[in-house]
């Protein structure tokens, strides 16, 4: 050990109260965790990370039709220009996005193993290899036609998008989970096609409620399957409040074996369920002896799902039997939804699903008119170059002279066709 350090002399050092600095800290922390972090933005559904994966693979050209890049590379272009954060966290978003168990509608597409409904880990990613989705090439839609402000990255070096243009009701059709500072959020996945039908019918009929949008939306659509069994009214609540729960319960029918006998056979489970982890916990309940009315339990899947649950005897019944297994283990697992949003990506809010619907197409209508706005402004800038074109095309000759014979062509054109800079400067290019 060394000698320990004297304090700095008194009048170099500045006293300040142990509450306040902890205080002014610590709401900092929590001001980042909520804003750029945990939280997704109502306009686009993504969270920073995400958002900066999508621009990263973009600026790759990652784009649909292209070849798969390595995802260290991504990773790399990702914590290097935009994200200041570690690896893995990235690579688990990344890999996220490409779990079509996870997504219900994947923004990547993912080349290698990126994990399983098991609960397996995906492959590291120096092996792994991805680009982008259709989806999220609907996401960055008019990224470079001035659809969205841009802002400096952590260095200062590069840009990235506030937020993204999103041509896709993703915030709904993906859903979202996070934990902030004294906060949270949990988005479950719906249909995209009923979302559309649903913000179509808002565009027309803006005073439109949650309740009424359930015609075209009547609950979530997951990736996984299942069944909700949750009251109509119930999930009117929900839907209106932006806060509630989903009861969800795995999908099984009876084979029938001949002689009487028969199995119940498990066909999709819960969303957000590890399969591994389910099965694992009904062995333990048969072990110790919690299911009178099961024998054995099989997981016979392949790239689908196949549980097969053996009876105890021939004449239990088959609904006696599963309600048991629904009332003990996870094939009946209940989804919250707590739709807690940044709404015009500052302020965090729980809306409901008319509100979020109509921070989308908000947030639509904004980027249609900033794409008309700069698409207009490129055709203004070319007619006017065709205007200089055809005043100098009516005296060429002229033209070839004053460029030939003047060491200042430009400003001599500009004065005697009456010229601007920029029709000077295309006469001069051709």
């Amino acid at each position: 050990m060394g000698k320990p350090v004297d304090p700095p002399p008194e009048d170099e050092s500045e006293r300040i109260d142990l509450k306040s600095a902890l205080e002014e800290r610590y709401l900092a922390y929590a001001l980042s965790t909520i804003m750029h972090r945990a939280l997704p933005d109502a306009r686009d559904g993504l969270k920073p990370v995400h958002r900066r994966i999508l621009h990263a693979m973009r600026l790759l050209r990652l784009d649909p039709g292209q070849v798969h890049k390595k995802c260290a590379r991504i990773v790399g272009d990702v914590i290097g220009k935009f994200h200041p954060h570690g690896d893995q966290s990235v690579y688990d978003a990344l890999v996220r996005l490409a779990q079509d168990f996870a997504q219900r509608y994947p923004l990547v597409d993912g080349q290698g193993n990126f994990g399983n409904i098991d609960g397996d880990n995906a492959a590291a990613y120096r092996y792994t290899e991805a680009r982008m989705t259709e989806v999220a090439r609907l996401l960055l839609d008019g990224i470079d036609e001035d659809a969205v402000d841009f802002r400096e990255t952590y260095n200062g070096e590069d840009e990235e998008p506030v937020v993204l243009p999103a041509a896709f009701p993703n915030l709904l059709a993906n859903g979202s989970q996070g934990i902030a500072v004294g906060m949270a959020t949990s988005i479950p996945p719906h249909n995209a096609a009923e979302l559309c039908d649903a913000a179509l019918y808002l565009i027309q009929h803006p005073e439109t409620s949650s309740e009424q949008l359930m015609t075209f939306v009547p609950g979530p659509d997951f990736p996984t399957g299942g069944i909700i069994v949750e009251s109509r009214s119930s999930m009117a609540e929900t839907y209106r409040t932006g806060r509630g729960a989903f009861r969800t319960r795995a999908r099984w029918h009876v084979e029938d074996q001949g002689r009487g006998t028969w199995l119940a056979v498990v066909t999709e489970i819960p969303y957000m369920v590890s399969k591994g982890r389910l099965i694992e916990k009904i062995a333990e309940l048969l072990n110790d002896k919690k299911l009178p009315l099961v024998a054995d339990l099989r997981d016979e899947s392949a790239e689908d799902i196949r549980i097969v649950i053996e009876p105890r005897a021939r004449n239990v019944d088959p609904n006696l039997m599963m309600e048991s297994l629904f009332r003990l283990s996870e094939l009946e697992a209940r989804i919250s939804m707590n739709m807690n949003v940044l709404t015009g990506g500052l302020v965090p809010r729980v809306l409901g699903l008319a509100e979020a619907l109509r921070a989308w197409l908000d947030h639509r209508r904004e980027v249609l008119q900033r794409r008309s706005r700069f698409r207009l402004g490129q055709i203004d800038k070319r007619l006017e170059i065709l205007r200089g074109l055809l005043i100098v095309y009516l005296d060429l000759d002229r033209v070839i002279k004053i460029i030939r014979e003047e060491d200042e062509p430009k400003i001599e054109l500009m004065k005697v066709f009456d010229l601007t800079e920029i029709q000077a400067n295309a006469i001069l290019d051709t």
